[in-house]
C-alpha cells in the first residue's frame, strides 16, 4: 500500500522541515527544494497536493501489496526531473548523492556516510516517477498558484495595516 510519506522514526533522520537549503545558490535546484519544503510544511497545501497524487497514482489499484516509494518521494523526484530537464540516470545519481535533495526526500540521515542509508534503484525511480503525467502536474500547479496568491494577499494586508495613520 502506497503511503503519502512516512519518515523513519530513527533518531538520526533529519526532519524535512529542518533541512538546510542554501538560499544563495544560483542553481535552480535550491529554490525548487525550498518550494517543495514549503509544500510539505503547509498543511492545507500538502493535503490538496497529496489528494491529487492519490487520485492519479492509486487509481484502479488496491490498497494492499508492497509499499513502494511514498507519494512524497514520487512528487519530489518527478518535480526535480521535470524542472531540471534531466534524464533518469542523472536523477538517480542526485537522489542517491545530493544531501539537500535527500533531505527533502526525507531519507537523509545526519551521518551522510551511513552505510545503511536508503539507496534508490534505477528501475524503481523510472517506474514510479513515470506515474506522474502532465495532467497531474497541471492540477498540482493550480494548487500551488492558489497558495502563492493567498500568501501574497496576506503580505499585502500586513503592508496596508503597517502604513495606516490613525
Amino acid at each position: 500500500m502506497r503511503k503519502r510519506f512516512e519518515q523513519t522514526p530513527e533518531l538520526d533522520y533529519c526532519p524535512i522541515s529542518e533541512v538546510y537549503i542554501n538560499k544563495k545558490t544560483r542553481h535552480q535546484l535550491g529554490p525548487l527544494l525550498l518550494g517543495l519544503q514549503h509544500i510539505f510544511t503547509d498543511k492545507e497545501l500538502s493535503k490538496s497536493v497529496f489528494k491529487i497524487l492519490e487520485e492519479k497514482i492509486m487509481e484502479g489499484k488496491k490498497y494492499t501489496g508492497r509499499p513502494g516509494m511514498s507519494m512524497w518521494e514520487i512528487l519530489v523526484l518527478g518535480v526535480v526531473r521535470l524542472n531540471l530537464d534531466i534524464d533518469y540516470d542523472f536523477l538517480l545519481d542526485q537522489a542517491n548523492n545530493h544531501n539537500e535533495l535527500r533531505g527533502v526526500l526525507g531519507v537523509q540521515t545526519k551521518n551522510v556516510f551511513d552505510p545503511k542509508k536508503k539507496e534508490y534503484k534505477y528501475q524503481t525511480v523510472v517506474d514510479n516517477v513515470s506515474l506522474m503525467d502532465d495532467d497531474t502536474i497541471a492540477k498540482i500547479n493550480v494548487e500551488l498558484v492558489k497558495a502563492g496568491h493567498a500568501i501574497l494577499k496576506k503580505k499585502q494586508k500586513k503592508q496596508k495595516k503597517s502604513w495606516h495613520w490613525r
